[in-house]
């Protein structure tokens, strides 16, 4: 089956614009419900959280209609992170879970995420069924026999409070000043508190959300103000959250940004050194930087790669006992503490770090040295296929013999938005240049 629906990290598209439609909502409910439902085990329910996009309201609603209308209860959780359903998923009891968020995309979009009864996100083939039964159509419950719904008031406290216990016993961040950027998205009470709590000092950026200004010119994709933010107040550290929470950009005392890369890097570093790396091996995508590579091997640690999505990385962390792994977007996945990225527990234990070692966040966010790296995405229409060209395939072959074997070249389709991602890596960075400049400028004549 030819899936329509689900991409990359559920289904996602503009509101009130097909897929993203209430109408759409209310049948993905429907569906899923149905393929959530085990026979036999008595009470069926589901937990529902969101970020703060104003369409979040529609399809809460939406989404309850379905589950309800197949006779599953519906816990709704408002706006908290994502990683929040993930953990709230199992420790509830739930069949399912779902979370309402286009993560770092601008509000007009929204998306729908589902996780399983443990608390992880669906498989391929999971997906697809559930796109199976949204064509088919599904049998509706009886009069006696819809769900009901209910507000669940504790269920950012219960996440607080799990992120805590993550830490030793006794941690605190006292003496710490923190600059905590959270897009004005679903951490916007829940990281401050926590970072409260713990004894640093907060200064928070992008807490008053309004339904419209989610990661707008803020979080972890635009971290230019808290960076400022950060030089201005003196601060030790800058942790840079998107939407829905679930990655991180940590900015150092200096206002330089690190990215995913880095952390994992020091993570894994850390982690082999005290025998907590899982077959010393760390887990990211092809995205990744080549120095990452290099710094791992230099210490006798393997680098999986896979396809981009942290669904993908967390797969591969299951299928090879693995407990560290992400993206240099800044996804951060510790299975021994989550079921998905989450960007305010990889800031924790940078903090965690910093303070155990004394090191500064300069020194902490620099393990390695990058290879340069050079992104460009292209644009193209809806339904078409530029990467099936045969001009862009002879281009991508001959990028790839100019570089011969001192760098790489990835192109890659984005599978959430109509763009062709072209990135490569060398260290010539005006052959890199020139390489990624005559992909891109192909691509963009086959799309007319």
């Amino acid at each position: 089956m030819t899936r329509k629906l689900f991409g990359t990290d559920g289904v996602r598209g503009t509101a009130n614009t097909h897929p993203m439609t209430a109408e759409m909502a209310m049948k993905l409910g429907a569906a899923a419900g149905r393929y959530f439902r085990r026979e036999g085990a008595g009470a069926h329910r589901v937990v529902i959280g969101k970020d703060t996009r104003l369409s979040g309201y529609m399809f809460e609603n939406a989404l309850t209609a379905g589950f309800t209308s197949v006779g599953m209860n519906v816990l709704l959780l408002g706006p908290v992170p994502t990683p929040a359903v993930g953990s709230l998923t199992p420790s509830m009891r739930a069949d399912a879970g779902v979370m309402i968020s286009a993560s770092h995309n601008p509000h007009e979009d929204n998306g729908i995420k589902f996780f399983g009864p443990d608390g992880f996100k669906l498989s391929d083939a999971a997906e697809t069924e559930i796109e199976r039964l949204v064509e088919e159509g599904t049998e509706r419950a009886s009069p006696g026999t819809i769900g009901r719904a209910k507000r669940i008031d504790d269920g950012r406290f219960r996440y607080a409070e799990r992120l805590k216990s993550t830490l030793p016993v006794g941690r605190t961040l006292e003496g710490l000043r923190i600059v905590v950027d959270c897009a004005n998205g679903a951490a916007h009470r829940v990281a401050p508190e926590v970072l409260w709590e713990l004894g640093a000092e907060v200064i928070p950026m992008g807490v008053e959300p309004d339904g419209l200004n989610i990661n707008l010119d803020c979080g972890s994709t635009r971290p230019e103000t808290a960076q400022r933010l950060v030089r201005e107040r003196r601060a030790d550290l800058g942790i840079c959250l998107d939407g829905d929470a679930d990655r991180v950009m940590i900015i150092d005392e200096n206002g330089e940004v690190a990215d995913g890369d880095q952390v994992m890097a020091l993570f894994a570093s850390r982690w082999a050194e005290a025998d907590l790396l899982a077959e010393r091996t760390l887990v990211a995508t092809v995205m990744s930087n080549l120095g990452l590579e290099r710094f791992l091997g230099s210490r006798g640690l393997q680098l999986h790669r896979t396809k981009v999505g942290d669904r993908y990385v967390v797969e591969a962390m299951r299928a090879g006992g693995y407990n560290l792994g992400g993206e240099q977007s800044g996804h951060i996945v510790m299975t021994d503490h989550a079921t998905t990225g989450d960007g305010l527990l990889a800031g924790l234990h940078f903090l965690t770090a910093m303070v155990e070692t004394g090191e500064k966040a300069s020194k902490l966010a620099a393990q390695f040295d990058k290879v340069p790296q050079l992104l460009k995405n292209v644009r193209y229409q809806p339904g078409g296929a530029p990467l099936e060209d045969e001009g862009v395939k002879k281009e991508i072959a001959a990028a790839e013999e100019r570089l011969n074997g001192s760098g790489r070249v990835l192109i890659r389709a984005s599978g959430t938005e109509p763009l062709i991602r072209v990135m490569a890596e060398c260290e010539d960075e005006a052959l890199l240049a020139e390489v990624v400049d005559s992909i891109a400028d192909r691509i963009a004549r086959a799309t007319g």
